[in-house]
């Protein structure tokens, strides 16, 4: 009996995927246009990042206040702030992924990505003109005088300029204002505050990110300037586009589709339910939700003006 079970929920399960799968390669052809044009700005965030490095100048180290209160990590515990970084990062990228196995879902993935590269692209816009218009000495180990790194050679060729190694981006110079991994951090956690589920989860995510923000500071990536603007800049511009932007779809449910149960209405109805995570007998369903007016049920029509419950 158990091992029917199994089986059965294991059927479920790839009928519901794969149904997951069809609804988003047909929401990919209709927005593939948005999603490259967000990669293709993200290459152009790179590109003017390591750009901003050939103008960089070592100096001294300027005064900062969050220098002074906060204690220097120092380059051997560099990696933390990375670390927390890269777990926020890692885990937002999955959980967009979620709707393909969970039944609880609010979003499409491929949505909301259209959405997150929107938020994205405008911060980084707003970044690049800031960082080339002042470049400040950079108050990381690797950009402060005597360092070999702390400036570029003039290119050989449009390649080197043009290609871009993982190595510049972990030892690129002059980007400061403001803070890249800042921008990431904000618009991923403020992405799921609105579209997340689990309150505990969004708590965390924002205690996260402020911790990710004293580790940089410790860490003497960024003056703080570079994160009080961050903080201020994203979560306004973020705010802007959420209400120029048309609301996503909510797939949590409400009532179900009041149509007479002929075979067709019938699967459609089972597919709608596959993929937005709703479950029980249609039916049932119908008794148990609040109505008014007029119900196709069977073919016959009802006037129902009360809620109908345990008929």
């Amino acid at each position: 009996m158990s091992l029917y079970i199994g089986r059965e929920a294991s059927k479920k399960l790839w009928k519901r995927f794969w149904a997951e799968v069809t609804t988003e390669i047909n929401l990919l052809i209709e927005n593939w246009k948005y999603l490259l044009a967000g990669l293709i700005c993200q290459y152009i965030h790179g590109l003017a990042a390591r750009g901003v490095h050939y103008f960089h100048r070592p100096g001294p180290t300027l005064q900062d206040v969050g220098f002074f209160l906060l204690p220097e990590l120092g380059q051997e515990k560099a990696y933390i702030s990375e670390t927390v970084f890269n777990f926020v990062f890692i885990s937002f990228f999955l959980w967009t992924f979620h709707p393909f196995l969970l039944k609880s879902k609010r979003i499409y993935t491929v949505l909301l990505w259209c959405r997150v590269l929107a938020c994205l692209v405008a911060c980084q816009i707003l970044r690049i003109v800031t960082f080339y218009s002042t470049q400040l000495p950079g108050p990381n180990y690797h950009c402060r005088e005597g360092s070999k790194l702390a400036t570029l050679p003039h290119p050989d060729n449009a390649v080197e300029v043009l290609l871009i190694a993982p190595r510049g981006i972990l030892y690129g110079c002059g980007d400061l204002i403001f803070s890249s991994h800042m921008i990431f951090s904000l618009v991923f956690v403020r992405t799921y505050q609105k579209y997340g589920m689990q309150r505990f989860i969004k708590q965390c995510a924002w205690l996260i990110v402020v911790i990710q923000s004293l580790l940089i500071i410790a860490s003497r990536k960024h003056y703080t300037v570079d994160i009080v603007v961050a903080w201020y800049t994203v979560n306004l511009l973020v705010s802007f586009i959420d209400y120029k932007l048309p609301e996503l779809p909510d797939r949590t449910g409400g009532p179900a589709l009041l149509l007479p149960l002929t075979k067709e209405s019938r699967t459609k109805e089972e597919n709608h339910k596959l993929l937005n995570g709703n479950s029980g007998d249609p039916v049932d369903r119908r008794l148990r939700t609040p109505v008014s007016g007029k119900i196709l049920e069977n073919g016959n029509t009802l006037h129902v003006d009360t809620m109908m419950n345990g008929v």
